[in-house]
């Protein structure tokens, strides 16, 4: 499969600040602001706090272009993101630790990370949520495709098989519902399963440096949610 220039690839290879670069940017971190918010959540913070850090960082990370001190040999936004986002509550977190001295500063453990309320460890929120936000936007891909060629009933009746193949009776009883003959709709969700994945990896390429291995990420993808895209 040949992909074009990915955007991040962009990114890394752009040091001036060019409109395309910038761009390319700020639409990954639109793209991804969930992950960025699961891991703020994470944190213990209440909903509305969070969501001005969120909206905090993503300024930061445009306005400052931390971007240009990007290690190109890690090859993926998902790391670059994760890495800049400790960064930034680290130093968030201690200032307001400074400012309050003691009264609600943040708790240290014993070997010096943030102390984590119960609940979802951050980086696994994180990682969870962007596993998510990387197959939403396959199977809106995919959904879009359908449409335009006059299958989004089969798509909306099928979406369930797509990630764990269904028994032979739910095959009938959707064939029996579209009209379709058994065999035809399965080889129909055989083909719609081959073309989420190859969605999902064109997802996870347009934020990988060309070069990168996207096999490895669509593992880790793929265990993160426990095995649902295959």
């Amino acid at each position: 499969m040949a992909f074009a220039t990915t955007r991040w690839s962009l990114i890394l290879e752009s040091r001036q600040d060019t409109d395309a670069a910038r761009r390319a940017l700020a639409e990954l971190c639109r793209i991804y602001r969930a992950p960025v918010l699961a891991f703020v959540r994470s944190r213990g913070l209440p909903p509305d706090r969070a969501e001005d850090l969120t909206q905090e960082f993503f300024v930061y990370l445009l306005g400052e272009r931390i971007h240009h001190s990007a290690d190109p040999a890690r090859g993926r936004f998902r790391s670059y993101l994760l890495g800049a986002l400790r960064h930034f509550m680290s130093d968030t977190h201690l200032a307001a630790g400074a400012a309050k001295r003691g009264g609600g500063a943040v708790h240290m453990g014993l070997d010096g990370r943030e102390a984590q309320p119960d609940g979802e460890d951050p980086e696994r929120a994180f990682e969870r949520t962007w596993a998510l936000t990387v197959l939403e936007r396959a199977h809106a891909s995919l959904r879009a495709e359908l449409g335009a060629s006059g299958r989004i009933t089969l798509y909306d009746a099928v979406r369930e098989f797509l990630f764990e193949l269904p028994g032979a009776d739910d095959y009938r009883q959707v064939a029996t519902r579209l009209g379709m003959r058994q065999n035809t709709l399965a080889v129909a969700v055989h083909r719609m399963r081959e073309r989420l994945r190859e969605l999902i990896r064109l997802e996870l390429f347009d934020t990988m440096a060309q070069g990168s291995d996207v096999d490895a990420e669509l593992d880790i993808l793929r265990q993160t949610l426990g095995g649902s895209t295959r």
